[in-house]
């Protein structure tokens, strides 16, 4: 269910999608391995190595080692880094509406577009308060996170 979600709500590759969902469900303690997941996925090395590096380079997976042993340990990454990329996008989309809302307040000429203004201005608050729900929302988890590293 995870791989379908990733695939059709964040339009990622079906194996990048499936090796994220195995690691939400199934790397809680120690993380899988590259060879793991290669088995897991009965896919080729080269398809594994392409969807993590995806997976690591959108911040949605990490990785650890152990002293000793050559292996990567790969999880997923804690839930406040992968809101705080929501939070990245929220940001640039606050820009493009205030410029719109900047441009469409300058240029209004009839009541179809004072219309478009009033909704991209409601958009906006919307925005706002979904932002601040993150906010909130990621705060809980570092404070969660902090705890359970102690």
């Amino acid at each position: 269910m995870f791989g379908i979600h990733f695939e059709t709500l964040h339009n990622f590759p079906p194996l990048a999608s499936r090796i994220l969902g195995n690691l939400i469900v199934d790397s809680c303690n120690k993380g899988l391995t590259f060879e793991e997941l290669v088995e897991r996925m009965q896919a080729s090395k080269s398809s594994v190595s392409t969807s993590l590096n995806l997976l690591l380079k959108i911040g949605k997976i990490t990785y650890y080692t152990l002293p000793g042993d050559r292996k990567k340990y790969f999880k997923p990454s804690p839930f406040s880094d992968r809101l705080e990329n929501y939070l990245k996008m929220i940001d640039f989309e606050k820009k493009i509406i205030d410029k719109m809302i900047s441009y469409r307040g300058k240029t209004v000429s009839c009541p179809e577009e004072r219309c478009n203004l009033e909704n991209v201005k409601e958009y906006r608050n919307h925005v706002l308060e979904v932002e601040g729900l993150l906010l909130k929302t990621i705060e809980r988890f570092k404070e969660i996170e902090n705890k359970n590293k102690s």
